[in-house]
């Protein structure tokens, strides 16, 4: 009976022995198991974090692009006021005047005598950016037109070129006027950003918003056979809305092709060049259709 009894304790002292080793291995097995997961998963997601972002997607990235455009112009009621007149000039057309194509385009000493558009671009959140833009246009009122007129001017002799409410402005003697150096719309938008074709060294990308912004033209104006002024000023204010085709290819060079449309409303264009109290004001719609070329990069390293 006795022997049956040590036999017993040692059989169960065996078997016990045996569970617990099996249970430390598996408990280890599991820690193993646990800690190699949870490696694999923050690897994957640190990968995943330095992985190279689309073109024109992630917060931090930038853009640059510099590019020429065309615009047009609705017609606009001219309000001039000054010592000895007050009158407007109604439904006045102008048209842009753009460079001859040639390696003015190209010089960078003659960039500004182009009709040229700039901008750089910070993508605050993923794809949206805060586009700070130039537009270079250029605004030439037609000399050759017949305009009514609505006012009073002292002097007899620009006041006998008025007749039956109308003016003919093809003599320049009564009027030029220009915004050739140029109708610079400094602007302030915010554009978001879609990609629609990813390739191999190759994305389309399509963007849409809208900006504001100052009118900082140099206008060339001569009325009444005064000296023609000549100067910069910040004369009002313009918005637009815009939308652009972006071809990005080797990961970031950029071929952008733009339309926009938009509202200036300058009060305050100066017209001679004396302290006179002498302005003109004019608000008219435009459009404008521009292309170029950029570059795009991330703030940020990735693999």
């Amino acid at each position: 009976m006795k022997r049956l009894l040590v036999v017993g304790l040692m059989m169960s002292n065996f078997v016990f022995a045996q569970n617990k080793k099996t249970d430390t291995a598996n408990y280890n097995r599991s820690v193993e198991e646990d800690l190699s997961y949870l490696v694999s998963e923050k690897q994957q997601i640190k990968a995943e974090k330095k992985e190279k972002p689309l073109p024109l997607s992630k917060k931090g990235q930038v853009f640059v692009f510099y590019g020429w455009n065309r615009a047009a112009y609705s017609n606009s009621d001219i309000h001039f006021t000054g010592n000895g007149y007050d009158f407007q000039l109604n439904n006045v057309t102008a048209q842009d005047r753009p460079t001859k194509f040639g390696i003015v385009y190209f010089d960078p000493s003659w960039f500004t005598v182009t009709q040229y558009n700039f901008r750089i671009g910070y993508f605050i959140k993923d794809n949206l950016a805060l586009v700070l833009g130039i537009d270079h246009m250029k605004y030439v009122m037609d000399q050759n037109q017949t305009v009514g007129f609505k006012g009073h001017i002292s002097d007899p002799e620009y006041a006998a070129m008025v007749q039956n409410g109308q003016v003919n402005l093809a003599d320049e003697k009564f009027l030029t006027f220009e915004h050739t150096d140029g109708l610079n719309y400094e602007n302030l938008g915010l554009e978001k950003y879609k990609n629609l074709v990813h390739k191999k060294n190759i994305d389309l990308v399509w963007s849409y918003g809208a900006g504001i912004g100052f009118m900082f033209p140099k206008s060339n104006v001569k009325l009444f056979g005064n000296e023609r002024s000549d100067r910069f000023h910040v004369a009002g204010m313009g918005t637009d809305i815009r939308s652009s085709l972006n071809l990005v290819f080797w990961k970031n060079w950029m071929l952008r092709v733009e339309g926009k449309a938009g509202y200036i409303n300058m009060w305050d264009i100066k017209t001679t060049l004396n302290n006179k109290p002498d302005k003109a004001r004019q608000d008219f719609v435009f459009g404008q259709v521009l292309g170029g070329i950029g570059y795009t990069f991330n703030t940020k390293k990735y693999k």
